[in-house]
Formats: C-alpha cells, sequence, structure tokens
C-alpha cells in the first residue's frame, strides 16, 4: 500500500506544480495582451487565445489535488454532521460519483481531442487538440488521488501527504 501512496503522492504534487507553472504562464500572457492592446495600440491576435488554453490545463490538472484533498465542501459538511455508518456510506458513494465523472471526462474528453485534432486554435498553429487533452490528462491524474483519499477515510490514518499538499499551498 506504501507505493500506491508514494506514487499517487508523486503523481498529485507534479499536476499540481504544473497546474502553478500554467497559472503563471496565464498571468504573463494576460501582462502582454493588456500591454499590447493598451500600451502600444496593436492587441496581439494569439495571446488570449493561448491564456484560455493554459487556463483550461491549469484547472484540469489542479482537479488531481482538488480530488485528493477532498475539496468538496458541500459534501465534507454531510460527511461531518453524520453518525459513522452514514459517513462511510457517503464515502463510498462519493468516491464511486467522482471515478464515474473522472471516467466520463477520461472517456469524452479523448473522444473531443481526436474530433478536433485537424482545427488549429485561432491565431496559433497548433492543433486545438492539445487543449481539449486537458480533459482526459487531468481526469486520468486525478483518480489516484480518489482512491487514495478513499482509503485514506476508511482506515482512518492520515499519510504523510495531507502535510505535503499544505506545505505546496502555502507556496501559492
Amino acid at each position: 500500500m506504501q507505493w500506491f501512496f508514494a506514487a499517487e503522492r508523486r503523481v498529485t504534487r507534479v499536476a499540481l506544480e504544473l497546474s502553478i507553472v500554467a497559472l503563471a504562464v496565464i498571468v504573463a500572457l494576460t501582462f502582454y495582451q493588456v500591454v499590447t492592446r493598451f500600451v502600444f495600440g496593436h492587441p496581439s491576435a494569439w495571446s488570449e487565445v493561448a491564456a484560455r488554453s493554459a487556463m483550461m490545463w491549469m484547472v484540469f490538472l489542479g482537479l488531481a489535488a482538488a480530488f485528493r484533498q477532498g475539496a468538496m465542501i458541500a459534501v465534507d459538511s454531510l460527511i461531518d454532521v453524520g453518525p459513522k455508518p452514514l459517513r462511510q456510506v457517503l464515502t463510498i458513494v462519493i468516491a464511486i460519483a467522482s471515478l464515474t465523472f473522472l471516467a466520463l471526462l477520461i472517456w469524452y474528453g479523448t473522444a473531443m481531442a481526436f474530433r478536433v485534432q485537424r482545427q488549429n486554435l485561432a491565431g496559433l498553429e497548433v492543433s486545438i487538440a492539445w487543449v481539449y487533452a486537458a480533459l482526459p490528462a487531468g481526469a486520468l491524474l486525478a483518480v489516484p488521488g480518489v482512491i487514495a483519499r478513499t482509503i485514506v477515510s476508511f482506515t482512518g490514518q492520515d499519510d504523510v501527504r495531507s502535510g505535503e499538499l499544505k506545505d505546496v499551498e502555502g507556496q501559492i
């Protein structure tokens, strides 16, 4: 079981760090867009599209850390107030619903990426499939986090994991 938690910890951390890099790219591209539009009077044709594409990657890569931490506030409220048997049932229902949702994202995201692979982003000579690839990639990276979160909630033991993610969150 330790190997699973170690692999999941590594995957989630890398996904979160890439999400942070994507946020920095978004900020830089948006700043560039504002400068070219309002300072030089000639807006960039590609930077807005690139920033939106980076935002898709940021959101779906950040999905891995969000699912691992159980960042579903409304659902957590139900679990916190209920008795232990209800908490266990809710944990399983949440895990199944989350894994089903992620499977759908993987399936339909992959199909969409293949469907649009011959189309290019406006202003860029890059296939729009690279943007749609964020859906299955992020969902696939989130699956181990859902499984680890479920295991931890049933065993009652918290692995070293939660402290590491809090360290990364403090850096944001």
